[in-house]
């Protein structure tokens, strides 16, 4: 089918605006939204912890995910002036309160943005080894052994379905357990206290370990900052 001059001109200017359109979304999907809570930034270098968990992954996972979750909480939030002053932890700790139209939003991408603020605080790339001080006497009490509880907190990584996070939690009766969430769930929502959680999506590991979520979870002791852990120990069990 031949088009003639007047006609080629349309198709280009149309084909022109529709690129330009598409650009301007993809400025405004990315600007930052204005709202309590902000990104926090990463403790150390996309590469620090490296070779376990590359500079790629460390950047997209941080930068696109975690600020995707930031984005879309504020979002949420921005709509119920009486929640700004809320904490995103108390968000959670109430998320049955939450009014209706967000609730779903704010679970998910509250859960988000918690999870994540606490992801990258409990690994260091001075991190590694058993645990040690508080937490590394509470381990053995509940479990036995540091070896018992990371075989358990193994198993229930490697097992859960799908996304969500594998955690060691403290539990209303102040005992430790292994438990696991779906999505970007809280232990939070249920009045449990997470001491500590590794990130089970893809997005977390697969540039590494392609589909291979029991290595990811091996090596993932190897960046683990037991100071911070036991920092997020003390406070639980002073609360």
């Amino acid at each position: 089918m031949s088009i003639n001059r007047r006609q080629l001109i349309y198709l280009l200017g149309t084909t022109f605006s529709l690129a330009t359109l598409s650009n301007l979304s993809n400025v405004v999907a990315k600007a930052e939204v204005s709202g309590p809570f902000e990104l926090p930034p990463l403790p150390y270098d996309y590469k620090a912890l490296e070779p376990y968990i590359d500079a790629k992954t460390m950047q997209f996972h941080h930068d696109k995910h975690h600020a995707g979750y930031t984005r879309n909480l504020n979002i949420a939030v921005n709509k119920y002036p009486e929640l700004l002053a809320q904490s995103a932890e108390d968000l959670l700790r109430n998320i049955n309160q939450i009014p209706t139209d967000i609730k779903t939003t704010v679970r998910n991408n509250g859960g988000g943005y918690v999870n994540h603020q606490m992801f990258w605080e409990i690994m260091s790339s001075n991190g590694g080894g058993e645990a040690t001080g508080d937490i590394a006497e509470a381990i053995n009490n509940n479990f036995g052994s540091f070896a018992t509880f990371q075989q358990e907190f193994n198993k229930a990584g490697s097992s859960h379905f799908g996304s969500g996070w594998v955690w060691l939690v403290l539990e209303r009766d102040r005992r430790l357990k292994v438990i696991s969430t779906p999505n970007q769930d809280s232990p939070l929502m249920d009045n449990r206290y997470p001491i500590m959680g590794n990130d089970l999506w893809e997005h977390a590991y697969y540039l590494n370990y392609k589909n291979n979520r029991g290595e990811y979870l091996a090596q993932w002791w190897n960046v683990v900052n037991w100071d911070e852990i036991n920092n997020r120990y003390r406070q639980a069990i002073a609360t």
